[in-house]
């Protein structure tokens, strides 16, 4: 058990914000593998300062288990500090700031990972943030933006001083995005430097990883992100291995039936036309490593009926049970 503020976490496993994967389906089940908080997909402080309709989406959590972390990102002190109130009207009980997320569309307007760049202007930011609301915030960092630079350490201290509640440290650069390896060395750095609780993140993608970043680092928690994509039971696995026991593996059979379940929850909340659409990469991701995965992902691809597939994901399964049988 942990805190970040007032908030309990029963255990040392969370998932990270992706922005079209971390939606309320997707929460639900990691909650379900145990996940000890989940945390919502990025949202504009613009777009809720605008009240636009699809961003009041993204942040209800209306019937899922807390603790629930609602992601930010932005750059202006004002807006960020209106948004963020607009959060706790709604029943946000942890807002955190993303300067974490690679994408250019994001990067371009100086938000996301850019503001790595820009700490004074992050600094600003989050003190806004700090003093709008009453509830923990926390922060996302990156190691850096440019090549393999480590300019973390600074900037983590200082967040640290500003009254943040937690801070959760990616061990790549922008620049890196999800390539090569993640530098755990930063992070240690970060748990060296300050405070509040560290959630390490980056490369947990086997079983045994969060006990090995946690022994390294010497952070609080660990955070999963692509590593659960289609495989969701890496974070009972390493909560498994966490607690001295052995790991447990899905067969196939249970991957379909969880993928199913995904899918018609992804479509309850969304409805079928946009349910269908976000979830066929999901669904590339439970089946692949299966025989004839590459095929069925391009007709999933293609298709933009729940029934049809469902249809294609028992017919997916028949094919491997074949396999397994022949």
């Amino acid at each position: 058990m942990w805190n970040v503020g007032n908030i309990n976490i029963e255990n040392q496993v969370v998932c990270a914000p992706l922005a079209g994967v971390s939606d309320k389906a997707y929460r639900i089940i990691v909650k379900e593998m145990g996940c000890g908080a989940v945390y919502t997909e990025m949202i504009s402080d613009k777009a809720l300062v605008y009240s636009n309709k699809k961003t009041f989406d993204l942040m209800d959590t209306t019937g899922e288990m807390d603790p629930i972390a609602v992601q930010i990102f932005g750059r202006e002190p004002e807006s960020l500090a209106q948004a963020a109130k607009i959060m706790v009207d709604r029943g946000a009980k942890w807002i955190d700031f993303n300067m974490g997320c690679p994408a250019p569309k994001v990067v371009k307007n100086g938000e996301g990972s850019a503001l790595m760049k820009e700490p004074d202007v992050a600094y600003r930011a989050v003190d806004a943030l700090v003093n709008a609301v009453p509830v923990p915030v926390s922060v996302k960092l990156r190691k850096g933006f440019h090549g393999d630079e480590n300019i973390v350490g600074p900037i983590a201290a200082k967040m640290s001083g500003l009254g943040v509640a937690c801070i959760a440290v990616h061990g790549r650069t922008r620049e890196q995005y999800y390539a090569g390896q993640a530098d755990w060395d930063c992070i240690r750095e970060v748990v060296s430097r300050v405070t509040v609780p560290v959630i390490g993140n980056g490369d947990i993608m086997k079983p045994e990883d969060a006990k090995r970043m946690l022994e390294h680092t010497g952070c609080t928690a660990v955070m999963i992100g692509r590593g659960a994509f289609g495989n969701p039971w890496l974070i009972r696995q390493n909560l498994q291995v966490l607690a001295g026991e052995e790991p447990d593996y899905p067969d196939m059979e249970e991957k379909i039936t969880l993928a199913k379940r995904h899918l018609l929850m992804a479509c309850e909340f969304k409805g079928e036309r946009i349910g269908v659409r976000e979830m066929r990469k999901q669904l590339a991701w439970y089946i692949k490593n299966g025989r004839g995965a590459a095929h069925y992902r391009d007709i999933i691809n293609q298709t933009v009926k729940v029934d049809e597939l469902i249809r294609l994901l028992d017919e997916y399964l028949l094919l491997q049970e074949e396999e397994h049988h022949g």
